[in-house]
């Protein structure tokens, strides 16, 4: 846990049994299926958003749900999810999430020049059309809030409408997380 992080790490000794639930559904598939990133720390204490989710178990498992609904199996690729995380993470300044979707930004394509750009806001590096759509889109979300009518037009024409739904949604977990994680004040793993 870093020196500013505002909860204490729980660890499966600390949890309730709704808790220790969550943990389990958490810890359980990840072991699976690893990510390419630091779920847990060696004391068995969760990363990132985890250890928050377990204050409140319910809505932990519905952000859970949530994840797994946006993180994959819909329209959008892994590329075109990756790069609206990591535009979302960089204007969140969100470290943690920054960490964790570079890594698997790397797997599903991303360049090392891409994850640059995307961390300086340059998105004049994606040349796909449908990407440009997912990356201009995603930064008209996070920097007002809200789409103008031909920002709308835009996106509705490039994506369509249901890809659309798909990428607010997106865009508003991934909010959701950042804003968690930095009042939160999690960070990087120490050991990373």
């Amino acid at each position: 846990m870093s020196d500013s992080a505002r909860l204490r790490r729980l660890t499966a000794a600390d949890l309730d049994p709704g808790q220790l639930a969550l943990y389990d559904a958490i810890t359980g598939p990840l072991s699976l299926a690893p990510l390419p990133f630091q779920v847990a720390d060696a004391a068995g204490g969760l990363e990132g958003p985890f250890n928050g989710y377990l204050r409140q178990p319910v809505l932990g498992t519905a952000l859970m749900t949530l994840g797994a609904a946006v993180g994959g199996g819909m329209s959008l690729s892994g590329r075109e999810r990756e790069l609206a995380i990591l535009v979302v993470a960089a204007h969140q300044r969100g470290d943690f999430m920054r960490y964790a979707h570079e890594a698997i930004g790397l797997e599903v394509g991303l360049t090392d020049d891409e994850h640059v750009a995307l961390r300086e806001g340059r998105l004049d590096i994606f040349v796909d059309d449908h990407e440009q759509a997912v990356a201009r889109t995603t930064e008209q979300l996070v920097t007002n809030g809200d789409l103008d009518d031909d920002a709308y037009r835009a996106a509705v024409d490039a994506l369509g409408e249901a890809t659309l739904f798909e990428l607010l949604t997106l865009v508003g977990f991934y909010f959701t997380l950042a804003l968690q994680m930095r009042v939160f004040r999690v960070g990087v793993p120490a050991d990373c």
